[in-house]
């Protein structure tokens, strides 16, 4: 149905794509599976028509086709439902499902808004989501926002005479099991009509869902799998090229962290709606796992922490000393540092290069008589660079241009080469591969052996028993349990679920 023959893609002097060959078959599901940089997301954008191969070529039922843009594509059928999200926050939300083509609601130059709003409802019947089609797109959640980013996709169920073609790119990463499951079903009812190509960092969902698997590594095809041929750990040793360490959370690294040294204290904070009466310390050398289900409160604590909320009641404390005014500045200044959820919206600048977002919380080190010194900024990002293992051809490249898990590397070295000494780290590792991860877990070790006290939000219940010191287990905004996560004594996932429901 589609191929890829001989795909060529270079930027610069980065050979993103090396004569990939690719295809997909009618109501086929096809995995695409690879380290941060493998190549995936560019080979991703050829398809749907937002690169153009420097060589090679494409087929559409046997015949030569050529997208300038990804309309094109649209066009011939092909859709994507992106990792991070390309919804616009301020539209409604039939106005993102329909964005592009509201032609067919118009009369005289006027929207028909009740007759848009009633289609809209169709294709979130698709996807069995159950909101406002005229609600503003901002108001709802991560995985209702994914939700919508599929559902504007199906819409070309009704546009296109032919089978399409879906690209789906990291669709489960902050779905709940439920919705990952009720995510599967569907894709799997759309087969009839439809073939996927699926990319994931979680092996197992890839596993589960694929018909055959690609595996990428710089750039090139280097080995299809089909479904019952292999395993995880035989696909992850041809990813990464190298056999991952069975001490995946380094849990042996994890030491005993200093209970007189207080960095952040929670009193009895409260924001309505939010949290509430939420009480903890974290310490030096701790890594706290905040632990809950969407919406339980993990984010609005850390916010609050990064002075990014202001609590209705209660009092926060940094290093002994009171909150009075919680604003950002304020709280880098004390030494803190986020990584947020969503790094592409809050955690990085694209269109800006590596050492100027990797020097962003810090250009008063670098200024003299406010004329910035690019050489030490430079030279303090290529030391970083190598440490983290960040793929880029040099700290000048563009962030906005760099893997998933790229950006996220440079994000905890912006806070890191700071010397922040209080790291909140929402979901760190969603969307980064095998490898990325354990350099993050390795990271997060070394962090709390030089005293770092850690506020963490793992992305699965697995990375949060592995990593803690101590778990606070949330729900609807109050602490429900709080587990003591010493070697030997840790909480099994059925503690942590018990407590979170």
């Amino acid at each position: 149905m589609y191929e890829l023959k001989g795909i060529d893609k270079k930027f610069g002097g980065v050979h993103a794509l090396k004569h990939v060959d690719f295809h997909v078959k009618r109501g086929e599901i096809v995995g695409l599976v690879g380290e941060n940089g493998a190549g995936k997301s560019t080979l991703m954008k050829v398809i749907y028509g937002a690169y153009q191969p420097d060589s090679g070529q494409i087929l559409m039922d046997g015949k030569p086709v050529r997208f300038a843009n990804p309309r094109q594509a649209m066009d011939q059928g092909i859709g994507m439902v992106f990792q991070e999200q390309s919804l616009i926050p301020n539209l409604s939300v039939m106005e993102n499902i329909f964005l592009g083509n509201e032609k067919q609601f118009t009369r005289a130059g006027l929207f028909d808004w009740a007759k848009m709003a009633e289609a809209a409802r169709h294709q979130l019947a698709k996807v069995r989501l159950d909101v406002d089609p005229r609600a503003p797109t901002s108001g709802l959640s991560f995985a209702q926002r994914q939700l919508v980013e599929l559902a504007k996709v199906l819409t070309l169920e009704e546009r296109i005479e032919g089978d399409l073609v879906i690209l789906l790119d990291e669709p489960t990463s902050v779905l709940s099991e439920d919705e990952v499951k009720l995510l599967f079903k569907l894709v799997r009812e759309l087969t009839n009509r439809a073939s996927f190509i699926f990319v994931s960092h979680r092996m197992d969902e890839v596993m589960e869902l694929s018909d055959r698997i690609y595996v990428m590594k710089d750039g090139a095809v280097v080995d299809v799998v089909a479904r019952g041929q292999s395993t995880v750990e035989a696909i992850q040793h041809t990813m990464v090229g190298r056999s991952i360490d069975n001490e995946y959370y380094r849990e042996t690294r994890q030491k005993p962290f200093d209970p007189k040294t207080r960095l952040v204290e929670l009193d009895r904070v409260s924001l309505p709606g939010r949290i509430k009466d939420v009480s903890l310390t974290l310490h030096a050398g701790e890594v706290l796992c905040l632990v809950g289900t969407e919406g339980s409160g993990r984010e609005a604590i850390m916010r609050t922490v990064f002075g990014m909320l202001s609590p209705l009641s209660g009092s926060v404390r940094l290093k002994g000393e009171p909150v009075q005014r919680p604003t950002p500045r304020h709280a880098v200044e004390r030494g803190v540092g986020y990584v947020p959820r969503e790094r592409k919206v809050e955690g990085i600048v694209a269109g800006m290069t590596i050492y100027e977002n990797m020097t962003l919380s810090q250009m008063g080190r670098y200024a003299t008589a406010g004329v910035l010194g690019t050489g030490a900024e430079r030279r303090l990002a290529r030391d970083w660079i190598k440490r983290m293992s960040i793929k880029a051809p040099s700290e000048n490249a563009d962030c906005g241009n760099l893997s998933g898990g790229n950006q996220q590397k440079v994000v905890l070295s912006k806070w890191r080469s700071g010397g922040s000494d209080i790291m909140l780290l929402d979901h760190p590792t969603r969307g980064l591969d095998i490898g990325a991860k354990q350099d993050v877990y390795t990271m997060v070790r070394d962090m709390s052996d030089d005293g770092v006290g850690i506020i963490l939000a793992a992305d699965t219940l697995e990375e949060a028993i592995g990593l803690s010191h101590t778990i606070i287990v949330l729900k609807d905004g109050a602490v429900q349990k709080t587990f003591d996560c010493t070697p030997g004594r840790k909480p099994t996932m059925y503690d942590l679920l018990h407590a979170m429901l």
